[in-house]
């Protein structure tokens, strides 16, 4: 199959900020019209210049037109769609706007007690805030010659809805959002993002979501990470937020093991979306970045920070980053010869907290993208902790493209995955099976 073919098919399957010779510019003020790689992000997305100062307080919010209905619900769209902006806190503390949709269900909640609200935490979309999650919904593949993003995300969506579950949806930090670049796979921001949805889809008028209502993460990859990393940090940052059951899939739970298997694969452009994200995060880090990167790495990184996934997986698949380097060095040997960085990296690091509440820890065992191990040292480490985990280990055969053997447990894994959460949402036990972890793969 030609390379060019075998790339449209991964990015078909996913559906069923630097210049040249400098460091990433930041996005354009609020006040300009913002386009990224030939499309016009709505006014919608361009934050104010002042916050509300509670986290999760909602900026504003509009009718969001759906894409696609579902068959066997009545009317003609599974639920009526809100798009929202949010308060949230960054990783460095500061105040910064997020953007996200909710939607509220056609269908009925037959689980007993309130409805209840899942927030879905979206795996790889890309950096441009034309890959957000929330215009995914409304435009759920976009070819148009200049981006290639897929709203692969609205499978899980559309399925919680069909249950009665009402869905709130984060576009992470500065993703949508057109003041900063998106921290890709930042531990806090993206943790603060979930917890903080749950929270404007109840402050949302015209919500059926009460105080009653039980709340459940949803999240694979990108996303598994956020809603792991939410999980941990629920009890500190968002006690108000009680979470009946989290779901985990394929989370990037040790960046510096995710990084040296991206290195070379099939989605090796995410090593852009990470490292500029790295830099939005922590200013800090651009010198190490100007250090270490030639004009090839910094022109790389300046165009994959508007790209999305199909973007990326055209452009850069099986890129290595070497070539991004001044002495042919990649970015796992910088991570481990810069200590600051190395520090950095090793403060994203999920695991070394009790989760709350019931989790569900889902890993392909053949997934050398992110890999199975670093995703299975987390559910150890959660059990060790004294977490209520129920570990899942997927045996789906392993081919020759890393990005499949990422996306194969995604699909296969995900009736089990929302079964187990509605279960929780309709407050059924569940039973921990830590146990069985020293003879499980």
């Amino acid at each position: 199959m030609p390379a060019r073919t075998r790339l449209l098919a991964l990015a078909v399957t996913a559906a069923a900020c630097l210049g040249a010779q400098a460091l990433p510019a930041v996005p354009a003020a609020a006040s300009d019209t913002v386009v990224s790689r030939g499309v016009t992000i709505p006014a919608f997305y361009d934050p104010p210049a002042t916050l509300p100062a509670a986290d999760g307080a909602l900026i504003r919010s509009e009718p969001l037109p759906l894409a696609l209905s579902l068959p066997g619900i009545p009317g003609p769209l599974p639920g009526r769609a809100t798009r929202l902006m949010y308060k949230s806190t960054d990783s460095g503390g500061d105040p910064v706007a997020v953007t996200g949709a909710y939607i509220e269900p056609a269908a009925g909640w037959k689980g007993g007690g309130a409805r209840p609200l899942v927030a879905v935490a979206p795996g790889t979309m890309g950096q441009g805030d034309q890959c957000a999650a929330s215009l995914g919904l409304e435009h759920p593949l976009q070819l148009n010659g200049r981006t290639v993003s897929v709203g692969y995300e609205d499978l899980s969506i559309y399925r919680l809805l069909a249950e009665g579950v009402a869905v709130v949806v984060t576009d992470y930090v500065g993703l949508g959002a057109t003041d900063r670049l998106h921290t890709y796979v930042n531990r806090v921001d993206g943790a603060h993002a979930v917890l903080d949805a749950v929270r404007a889809a109840r402050g949302l008028t015209g919500s059926s979501v009460t105080a009653g209502s039980r709340v459940g993460l949803y999240g694979y990859s990108q996303g598994g990470g956020a809603t792991a990393a939410a999980a941990e940090l629920q009890p500190s940052y968002a006690s108000d937020v009680v979470l009946a059951g989290t779901y985990a899939g394929a989370p990037p739970a040790d960046l510096t093991e995710v990084t040296e298997a991206i290195d070379g694969s099939d989605l090796a452009g995410a090593l852009g979306w990470a490292v500029n994200g790295f830099l939005q995060s922590d200013p800090a880090l651009k010198p190490i970045a100007e250090a270490h990167l030639n004009a090839a790495g910094k022109a790389a990184l300046a165009d994959l920070s508007t790209m999305c996934v199909g973007d990326a997986l055209f452009a850069y698949g099986s890129a290595h980053s070497t070539a991004w380097t001044k002495d042919g060095t990649s970015l796992g040997d910088i991570i481990r010869s810069e200590p600051v960085l190395s520090a950095f990296l090793d403060d994203q690091r999920i695991g070394r907290t009790k989760p709350a509440g019931p989790v569900r820890v889902a890993t392909g065992i053949n997934d050398n993208l992110v890999p199975h191990a670093q995703a299975r040292r987390l559910a150890v480490d959660w059990c060790r902790a004294g977490g209520d985990v129920t570990y899942a280990p997927l045996a789906v055969p392993g081919t020759g493209s890393g990005l499949l053997n990422h996306l194969g447990p995604l699909l296969v894994d995900q009736g089990d995955a929302l079964s187990w959460l509605t279960d929780r949402l309709s407050g059924r036990p569940t039973l921990s099976n830590c146990w069985s972890l020293p003879v499980q793969p």
